[in-house]
């Protein structure tokens, strides 16, 4: 009943945003490197913060006060960013702040050496950031999201509870009534920077307090299908000479999406299957097979993405 009751806020907080959107033209227009045509509503992944709202409200604890002051934080300067526009200097401090949350929250100091922090810093901030590079077709957001709070569940319900179960319930039903909207030939609504960036802190939290909890890092292959295409798509354009740092239309989707014409839909669904199949392979293989179902795996990845050389040309912008 209570979930019933999370998902009819949400989809009532969703048209409510819709018509404060409206109001304040919070619109997404077309360009040259879009993959969509027209003008849609932007900043519907607001829905993944209210959920967050929700979940403290009805579950509060002594640390549920950390991971909503870091999802706030990261929530309201990507909407900021939405809006109005915001420095990359001001965004990076945001994120320090917001992550420094999710460590508090996973116990993270005082059980590491300073470098390794720092190294985490670097490592769950670029997780973030490459979260939010992905978003760009319709649902793909929405349905990879599931599929990794799936796995994340899986492994939370089957092998004790590391965080509390509505922790990866609630996000999983924003990302449903998100989808309701997005998931279409013509969506909606697009998730906007607070809506990627909100939902990537949520899932690198909940894999920060996985990893430690177990000492284990083979957990970071539930983000392997995004982490190859980032990976290898930043190699790509290193080699173009390109600016990483600037918008383009490179990744593995938008070649799909754009120059082979696959539709959105079709695309963002391949991605959410192959991503849960391959954390189902690293949950059934990993005791028997160690490290090597993730090299196998990301090496597999690899190839599929070095397809892409084989059926389009990509020149220099």
């Amino acid at each position: 009943m209570l979930y019933l009751l999370v998902t009819v806020i949400l989809f009532l907080a969703e048209l409510l945003y819709f018509r404060f959107a409206n109001k304040y033209n919070i619109i997404d227009k077309p360009n040259e490197r879009s993959s969509h045509n027209y003008i849609t509503i932007r900043g519907g992944g607001i829905i993944w913060w209210v959920a967050a709202l929700l979940y403290m409200l009805f579950n509060s604890s002594e640390m549920s006060g950390w991971f909503l002051t870091g999802i706030t934080l990261m929530a309201g300067i990507s909407l900021w960013d939405d809006v109005k526009g915001l420095g990359q200097k001001v965004r990076l401090l945001a994120q320090l702040v917001a992550m420094t949350c999710a460590f508090i929250l996973a116990g993270a100091f005082g059980m590491y050496p300073w470098w390794a922090i720092a190294l985490g810093y670097i490592v769950f901030i670029g997780i973030v950031n490459a979260y939010n590079f992905m978003d760009g077709i319709n649902g793909i957001t929405g349905l990879y999201s599931i599929a990794v709070l799936a796995s994340l569940q899986y492994v939370n319900l089957s092998y004790g509870n590391f965080v509390h179960p509505d922790l990866i319930w609630y996000p999983m039903i924003a990302s449903a009534v998100f989808l309701f909207f997005n998931f279409r030939k013509r969506a909606r609504c697009f998730a906007g920077d607070v809506g990627s960036v909100t939902i990537a802190f949520w899932i690198v939290t909940l894999l920060l307090i996985l990893i430690i909890k177990t000492e284990n890092l083979i957990w970071i292959g539930f983000l392997m299908v995004y982490g190859v295409d980032t990976v290898m798509t930043i190699l790509h354009r290193i080699y173009l000479k390109q600016n990483i740092m600037e918008a383009h239309r490179l990744h593995f989707y938008q070649i799909l999406a754009n120059e082979k014409k696959v539709p959105h839909r079709l695309v963002s669904l391949i991605y959410f299957t192959v991503q849960l199949l391959c954390s189902a392979l690293i949950i059934v293989l990993y005791p028997v097979m160690g490290w090597w179902i993730l090299i196998i795996l990301a090496i597999l990845l690899i190839l599929i993405y070095s397809f892409k050389f084989k059926f389009v040309k990509i020149s220099n912008p």
